[in-house]
C-alpha cells in the first residue's frame, strides 16, 4: 500500500512538473523566441510556485488585518524556495570547483531557514494590555516557509497540499472554533473605596452569582486616594455573561472603578 502510495505521488510529481515545463516553455517562446533549458525551467516553476502559495496564504491574513500579510508571507515562502535552490543546485554556481568537493545536503539549509523564520514569527507575536496575539501569524509563516522548502527542493504534491490544508486552518477551521464550547476567560479589576469596600467572600458571590468562576485573586490598595482594588482571573461558558456583569458593576454605587479584559490568542 505504501509503495502503490509513493509510486502514485512520484508520478504526480512527474506529470505536473512536465505540465509546468510545457507551458513556461511555449509563454517564453511566444513573449522571447527563445527556450528555456530544463534547469531553468525548474528554477522558475519552484518560484513561482512558491510566490503563488505564500501569496494565497498572505491574502487570508491581511484579510483580517494582521501585522504579516500577503507580502511578508509571499516573501517567505518565495526566500525559503530560492535558498534551496540556490543548495540543490551548487554545482552551477561552483563550476569551477571539483565536484568531489560539492556536498548536497539539503537538510541542513532546511533547518537553517526554519531557525531564521523564527526569529520572524517573534517579530509578529505582541501583547496587548492582558492579551497575547500574533501566534496564528507566526505559525502561518512558519508553515509557510516550510512550503516555500517542498517547492524550492521539486516536491510539488506535498507543497500544493501543503498550501491547501493551511488555507482549510487559517479560514475554515475559524468558524468551527468559534462554534466549539469552550472556556472564556477574563482579567478583572474592581476598585472601592477602603471604608465601603466588599469583602473578598462577597466579590465571589457576586461572579459567581454571574456564572463565573474565580482565581489568582489579588489584593491592591492605595493610601493616598483611600482606594481598594481586587484582581482576579475570571472565567464562564458563556462569554455572553462578560456583558451582565458590567451591567451590574456599573450600576453598583460602591464600586469605584473596574476593567474587565478578556483574554485571547
Amino acid at each position: 500500500m505504501q509503495d502503490l502510495l509513493e509510486a502514485r505521488i512520484s508520478m504526480f510529481n512527474q506529470r505536473l512538473a512536465r505540465l509546468l515545463r510545457e507551458f513556461l516553455g511555449t509563454t517564453v517562446n511566444k513573449q522571447k523566441g527563445t527556450e528555456m533549458d530544463q534547469t531553468q525551467q525548474t528554477v522558475v516553476i519552484n518560484l513561482m510556485g512558491a510566490v503563488l502559495a505564500g501569496g494565497l496564504i498572505g491574502l487570508e491574513r491581511s484579510y483580517h488585518a494582521r501585522p504579516a500579510g500577503f507580502r511578508t508571507h509571499t516573501l517567505v515562502c518565495l526566500a525559503s524556495s530560492l535558498l534551496m535552490i540556490v543548495d540543490l543546485f551548487q554545482w552551477i554556481w561552483m563550476q569551477h570547483a571539483p565536484m568531489d568537493s560539492i556536498r548536497t545536503d539539503p537538510t541542513r539549509m532546511a533547518q537553517g531557514i526554519m531557525t531564521g523564520i523564527g526569529f520572524l514569527g517573534a517579530g509578529v507575536i505582541f501583547k496587548e494590555g492582558v492579551t497575547v496575539r500574533g501566534l496564528t501569524t507566526a505559525a502561518s509563516i512558519w508553515i509557510t516557509a516550510a512550503i516555500g522548502i517542498l517547492f524550492g527542493i521539486g516536491f510539488y504534491f506535498p507543497a500544493i497540499l501543503s498550501t491547501v490544508i493551511a488555507l482549510i486552518v487559517l479560514s475554515t477551521f475559524r468558524w468551527v472554533e468559534a462554534k466549539l464550547p469552550s472556556q472564556s476567560y477574563a482579567h478583572l479589576h474592581v476598585g472601592f473605596d477602603r471604608n465601603v469596600a466588599l469583602s473578598e467572600s462577597d466579590v465571589k458571590g457576586l461572579m459567581m452569582q454571574h456564572g463565573f468562576k474565580v482565581s489568582n485573586v489579588n489584593y491592591r490598595m492605595d493610601d493616598t486616594s483611600n482606594h481598594l482594588e481586587y484582581r482576579m482571573i475570571i472565567k464562564t461558558a458563556r462569554p455572553e455573561n462578560k456583558t451582565t456583569l458590567v451591567e451590574t458593576l456599573k450600576s453598583l454605587p460602591i464600586v469605584k472603578s473596574f476593567r474587565l479584559s478578556p483574554t485571547g490568542d
